[in-house]
């Protein structure tokens, strides 16, 4: 009894499992297209904002710095102060500037958290989260010290 059991559980499971991926439609190749264009651009924001840092005196840390608790694009040193960068691109700066969420603050607060305990090497007065932001032109701003503790 209690094997008929298991084995109706298991092909439930199974049923289940194979409803769900039934479900799922391949990306059409002009939506990879587009998502690989998007991720390039990314890397190339990324990259120009860690110019921009190392034109002004940062030493870069780490970039895209995966954590269990989310990714943090740049994290920049300079002197005392350790910085967690988050590179925003859009068409305008106004949307770049938007697109920063309170659920993504938090995500990047506590991603912030794992890496400082994950490299207690690191020498550090003070703390801060900074904002990257550009545009389709390529215009850049840099909004310092964004996040508060929440």
């Amino acid at each position: 009894m209690v094997e008929r059991r298991l084995s109706q559980q298991a092909a439930d499971v199974h049923n289940i499992a194979n409803k769900c991926s039934a479900q799922q439609v391949p990306a059409s190749a002009a939506k990879r297209a587009r998502g690989y264009e998007s991720y390039k651009r990314g890397l190339a924001a990324e990259e120009a904002v860690c110019q921009r840092l190392r034109a002004a005196g940062w030493s870069i840390l780490l970039q895209r710095a995966k954590t269990r608790r989310g990714e943090i694009d740049i994290v920049a040193q300079n002197g005392a102060t350790i910085c967690f960068v988050e590179v925003k691109q859009r068409q305008t700066l106004r949307g770049a500037a938007e697109c920063l969420s309170v659920t993504q603050s938090r995500r990047l607060y506590r991603a912030a958290e794992c890496l400082l305990q994950s490299h207690p090497y690191w020498q550090y007065e003070n703390l801060r989260f900074d904002l990257f932001m550009l545009d389709a032109q390529g215009q850049m701003e840099w909004l310092e010290d964004i996040i508060r503790q929440m």
